[in-house]
């Protein structure tokens, strides 16, 4: 009778505060969509690109900066990180005056590797190698392809108001099976844990940002303490978002602007994807795993069994529960253009993100934790790489 209440009313509550209370992040509010006035003149722009073995989408994504339609001074610094797949010479081979390629140096002791790779490139392009330092640094993934407006709106996005950090959520891929059981979920559980719309108010603590697309002020940024304040972490977008929000004003929104190159054509690549930085995110204490663990279960798995197996009032608390999250889910699926059928599988989508959880703290354990590129980033527990 007890335990029928605690799995049948405890999720249900959860479920009404998330649909009720969290900032409504479930809506998918924030987007790029919304205009914003141009200014008045353009400010200098540097795009910090890192790159590591991306031969298969380089040309794509190299292309896709070279074409931006931006009014103001532009330049692009790509870092290769010690590629293995001649990703550099395919850079260098586009020839262009914008595009300056480095090789980049081992990573030292304390910086993740993608942090280090940016760190180069900043210094690059604070240096005397250009005729100025540029009012903003862009940092973006190598294998995220930008449609040719969307500087120009990031740029205007950011001096409307004078925020310190624009970032925009890429739009990834979700063409295979597996993309459609899992890659609006990750978007929906970030979109959870860092509601945009707390992230964009001034007056909430909650800071966060999506590393495929990021404008920063550059001198927000010294201010901050630059990258090497943030050198250790492996969930590095996040951490950026923190320390730029102790600077100013943030944003952080949903767009169709910018595109991951990067399918996951198999379960097995979102799992990698995923437990390369989950436990990090718990802060790899196996207090919080367990409790981590035990709440997924009880959020997604519980409304399920109650629904099915429970009889009277906790039976119909599961089925409300279930509704409910389905209901959240829609949102996401329109924005991938899925079936609404989707939204009844996530119960069980939730419960393989838990066991993406469990492997990611299993992998740190066990000396490869934060694996990016065939390089583990933390190798040691308690260690911080």
């Amino acid at each position: 009778m007890i335990a029928g209440i605690l799995f049948g009313f405890v999720p249900l509550a959860v479920w009404i505060y998330l649909l009720l209370f969290r900032n409504g992040f479930w809506l998918l509010r924030e987007r790029d969509t919304v205009p914003v006035p141009e200014p008045q003149a353009w400010p200098s722009v540097v795009a910090v690109v890192p790159a590591r073995n991306e031969a298969d989408v380089i040309r794509q994504s190299m292309g896709s900066l070279l074409a931006q339609d931006y009014p103001g001074s532009f330049r692009i610094v790509l870092v290769d990180d010690q590629s293995s797949d001649g990703t550099g010479g395919l850079a260098r081979a586009l020839d262009s005056e914008r595009l300056t390629v480095l090789s980049g140096t081992p990573r030292p002791s304390g910086w993740t590797g993608k942090l280090w790779a940016m760190k180069q490139g900043c210094d690059h392009a604070s240096a005397s190698a250009f005729d100025s330092a540029p009012e903003f640094l862009w940092f973006t993934d190598a294998d995220i392809a930008h449609s040719p407006d969307n500087l120009r709106n990031l740029v205007a996005r950011a001096q409307d108001g004078g925020k310190v950090l624009v970032s925009l959520m890429a739009r990834l891929s979700c063409k295979s099976t597996a993309e459609h059981f899992l890659i609006p979920a990750f978007v929906f559980f970030f979109d959870m844990l860092f509601p945009f719309g707390a992230v964009n108010n001034e007056k909430s603590p909650v800071a966060a940002a999506a590393g495929g697309c990021m404008l920063a002020r550059r001198t927000a940024l010294e201010k901050a303490g630059g990258l090497a304040a943030i050198r250790h972490n492996i969930i590095d977008d996040c951490a950026l978002g923190r320390a730029m929000k102790s600077q100013g004003p943030i944003w952080l929104g949903l767009t169709n602007r910018a595109v991951s190159l990067r399918p996951y054509e198999h379960l097995a690549d979102i799992r990698n994807m995923v437990s390369r930085t989950a436990y990090a995110q718990l802060g790899y204490s196996p207090l919080v795993l367990a409790g981590t663990l035990l709440g997924l279960v009880m959020v997604y798995l519980a409304p399920v069994m109650t629904a099915l197996f429970a009889w009277g009032i906790s039976n119909t608390a599961g089925w409300i529960a279930w509704i409910i999250m389905a209901v959240m889910f829609q949102p996401i699926l329109r924005f991938y253009r899925l079936s609404p059928l989707w939204g009844v599988a996530l119960p069980f989508i939730g419960t393989v993100y838990a066991s993406f959880t469990l492997q990611s703290a299993l992998q740190h354990w066990s000396g490869k934790g934060g694996m990016w590129k065939g390089r583990a980033q933390a190798q040691k527990v308690g260690e911080r790489a």
